[in-house]
């Protein structure tokens, strides 16, 4: 009797552990994610070798069940975050991640352009469309369009920019209706969807989605980017460096292991990345020598701040140096002694 009464306890506590498990609280943690060598995921086209190696640092973020936020409660460098910190307000999951992917896609066009411009090889480009990024909730839309559909005709115009496509929409009338041909899952669809009032009260009128410019750049040699489903901007630096490096005789690398983060603008200036921390961590754990930071000009919480912080608690051997622009990093490495 007891034998049995101890074994449905015990399946009864599995079945409420597993339960639990899958209630998620309204929190994500972050904690350190990986270094990943980009000679791996990036390729010029008949690109130069180097005898080190610049790195992807990365951040793991995940909605928090009940053990996940008691661990990073106790854990080091994990960082529990409020909803409101990681996605915009009534975002949806598939809506966070399309944005993501996004702003990878963006940080690898704004990376080569500044490589190649750097390189003194002209860059061109193709406007595709636009993508949906988001839909309103109680807008014309809603139920017609999704989150990564490509927009890439009204009414039977196209256009060269998202500028085009903006100013468009913006002669339209309440009440009038256009015709939306779009891409979705490799198959071209089209809807007609009326316009209607934002209920912002802000007086404007659309079809309630938000929208990215959908583009590719023409470069030669080619280059080859695959990210597959790293999201966010943070590697635009060190995607620039790679690829600059791999367009260019001399290797900037000279023998080192080189990580670090910031996103990157086409002129070459570096933005302020989140989870500084934790990446400062996974370039530790990966053996990296040198560690790029922005440097936020200066600001009193910069990245770089951050940065030398952490590497202090962890008594990282790393050099962790401030950088707000492309080219400050080139001529820190320029100076750099070979190994």
């Amino acid at each position: 009797m007891k034998k049995t009464l101890f074994s449905r306890s015990f399946i009864l506590a599995v079945m409420i552990l597993t339960a639990s498990s899958f209630y998620y609280l309204p929190y994500y943690v972050s904690k350190p994610g990986m270094a990943q060598d980009l000679t791996e995921i990036i390729e010029v086209e008949n690109g130069y070798e180097e005898n080190g190696n610049f790195m992807l640092t990365t951040v793991s973020i995940g909605r928090a069940n009940i053990y996940a936020y008691l661990l990073a409660k106790f854990r080091e460098y994990e960082e529990i975050l409020p909803l409101e910190a990681v996605k915009e307000k009534d975002e949806t999951d598939e809506e966070y991640n399309i944005r993501q992917l996004h702003y990878m896609e963006s940080s690898k066009i704004s990376a080569i352009e500044v490589a190649y411009k750097k390189a003194g090889i002209p860059v061109s480009y193709r406007y595709n469309g636009v993508y949906v990024l988001n839909i309103i909730e109680n807008m014309p839309a809603e139920n017609k369009l999704q989150p990564g559909d490509r927009i890439f005709k009204i009414d039977q115009n196209t256009f060269k920019t998202q500028q085009e496509f903006i100013e468009y929409m913006s002669n339209k009338k309440e009440g009038e209706e256009i015709l939306i041909t779009y891409e979705r899952d490799s198959k071209t669809e089209s809807v007609k969807i009326p316009i209607a009032s934002f209920p912002d009260g802000s007086g404007k009128v659309g079809i309630g989605i938000g929208l990215v410019e959908d583009k590719d750049i023409n470069v030669d040699p080619k280059v080859k980017v695959d990210t597959e489903k790293i999201g966010g901007p943070s590697a635009g630096l060190m995607f620039s460096l790679e690829i600059y490096n791999q367009l260019t005789e001399n290797d900037f690398t000279k023998g080192y292991k080189i990580a670090g983060t910031g996103t990157i603008n086409p002129d070459g200036t570096v933005g302020r990345i989140g989870g500084i921390e934790q990446k400062i961590v996974a370039a530790d754990k990966a053996g990296a020598e040198i560690f790029f930071a922005p440097f936020e000009n200066g600001a009193k919480d910069s990245n770089y701040e951050a940065a030398i912080k952490t590497g202090k608690d962890i008594k990282t051997k790393m050099k962790i140096i401030p950088i707000d622009s492309f080219d400050e990093a080139i001529h820190y490495l320029n100076q750099l002694e070979s190994k």
